[in-house]
């Protein structure tokens, strides 16, 4: 399985709009746990486990868990 790595930059896009882009950088990380900064603020997110498994990389979501919320990977 892929795993994020400290220091790296990953970017996700809107599902709605693929012009609409976020960047977020890795700053720590623990076996269930990264946080994330975007540069202006960081945040601790959760790693979701059973979507890690099916897509076999590690998969996050820093805005919010809804329908049509996009997903950073490690990918």
């Amino acid at each position: 399985m892929k795993k994020f790595e400290i220091g790296k930059e990953y970017s996700m896009s809107s599902v709605c709009d693929h012009n609409c882009v976020w960047t977020y950088t890795v700053t720590d990380r623990t076996a269930q746990t990264i946080e994330i900064s975007d540069g202006t603020k960081s945040q601790k997110c959760r790693i979701n486990k059973k979507l890690s498994e099916y897509s076999g990389c590690e998969v996050v979501f820093p805005l919010g868990r809804y329908s049509m919320a996009p997903i950073l990977s490690a990918e």
